[in-house]
């Protein structure tokens, strides 16, 4: 029976491989707990929804940790303030690094960033928007443009706003104006569906801006996922790389022109920068998103929740981007999903759902696995053969033996 066992085992292993199935490959890592986080007095933070049991590692099993996760035998990151963070390769999707990667917090402005992402596609930048007292509507004090009730501004201003100067009002406008006939609540709706699609399902939208909402979420991974999104949009890397802009005049409000200055530092003061977003709220405490490349290399780097004691955000921001680059190209600790790879649409009722032309099995839940790829069939004539010599060999060492008379 071992020897029969022995075979079974080699069947399977052989119509995984040919098959195409995925196998589970231990990715080497280190993990131990995260560096303490300077003790300030912060506003007590608001319980977080309860993780989808269905997705429990999205990008690796590596990933699901509140701790420290690094490639073995890699440097020691540098000593960020930041509660949760994540470093990413932009193009290949491999997560170099993070401390809590998937951890809940919340994201204040760089919550932008999947307003940019679910809206930058279908807003045509040359349409001109009237902007409403609503979308004035905003918390004192907080940042904003300076855009007019009554103004009237193009599109592609409102998106120069939004990433040089963060501001809250052009926010409120572009999700609005994406919104369709529900205006904003539409937007906001649309952003959450983006964030789904994108794999950020620790993400939800409460305010387009990021300013502060109850069940608002993201953590640094879905930054991560939201940001690869943006820096594959031409548009968004050409706002985004922006350093300075003119925001036209109103004539029918007395408005004259002005200039507008990008907020991020990055783009001044770090070789190859490409750009990112900066936030704050005293809930949220000090967010960043920063990306740049260097010798063919892309990396983006995500915290979230950092104090700034030595360092301001983006400067933390720039230490994690050189920390990523000093690593080999091949480091890894888990991946970015693909976008719509954890959301497909369920196969079609007459088709069976393990076998979806679309692309794989689906579950109850309508979530697409790994396809079984082209050489199903060669795998199945593979195992009915193998089962087959498996099943005369046996049938022949047990067999009764005749004697001749």
């Amino acid at each position: 029976m071992r020897t029969w066992g022995r075979t079974v085992a080699v069947i399977v292993a052989v119509l995984a491989c040919v098959a195409g199935a995925p196998a589970a490959v231990a990715v080497p890592a280190t993990t131990r707990p995260c560096p303490p986080v300077p003790s300030v007095s912060r506003p007590p933070r608001p319980v977080p929804p309860r993780a989808d049991p269905a997705y429990p590692a999205v990008g690796g099993a590596t990933l699901a940790t509140p701790g420290l996760v690094t490639p073995a035998g890699a440097a020691a990151p540098p000593p960020v303030t930041a509660a949760s963070w994540l470093v990413a390769d932009l193009d290949s999707g491999a997560v170099l690094g993070g401390c809590g990667p998937h951890e809940y917090a919340t994201p204040a402005s760089v919550q932008k960033l999947l307003l940019a992402a679910a809206m930058l596609p279908i807003l045509d930048p040359q349409q001109v928007v009237t902007v409403t007292a609503a979308d004035l509507d905003i918390e004192p004090g907080s940042s904003a443009v300076g855009l007019a009730e009554g103004g009237r501004y193009r599109v592609e201003t409102l998106w120069l706003g939004l990433l040089l100067k963060s501001g809250n009002e052009a926010a409120n406008a572009l999700a609005r104006l994406g919104g369709g006939p529900d205006g904003m609540p539409g937007g906001i709706r649309a952003m959450n569906d983006h964030a789904r699609h994108l794999g950020a399902l620790r993400t939800h939208a409460v305010t387009p801006s990021g300013l502060d909402a109850p069940g608002q979420f993201t953590s640094a991974y879905d930054l991560a996922l939201i940001a690869r999104a943006c820096f594959a949009d031409p548009a968004f890397r050409r706002y985004d790389a922006t350093l300075r802009a003119v925001v036209p005049p109103q004539p029918a409000l007395r408005q004259k022109a002005f200039e507008i200055q990008n907020d991020n530092q990055l783009l001044y003061r770090y070789r190859g920068a490409l750009g990112g977003k900066t936030g704050f709220t005293d809930l949220a405490r000090h967010t960043y998103v920063g990306a740049a490349e260097r010798h063919g290399r892309r990396l983006v780097a995500a915290l979230l929740g950092a104090e700034v004691t030595e360092q301001r955000a983006w400067q933390q921001g720039a230490a994690l981007l050189d920390w990523g680059f000093a690593l080999p190209r091949d480091a890894s600790v888990g991946r970015l999903v693909r976008p719509g790879e954890l959301t497909a649409p369920p196969s079609p009722a007459a088709t069976p759902p393990a076998l979806a032309a679309a692309g794989g099995p689906v579950d109850k839940a309508g979530h697409r696995w790994a396809s079984p790829g082209p050489l199903l069939g060669t795998a199945l004539v593979v195992v009915v053969v193998a089962a087959g010599v498996v099943l005369l060999a046996w049938r022949r060492a047990h067999a009764p033996v005749r004697r001749h008379r």
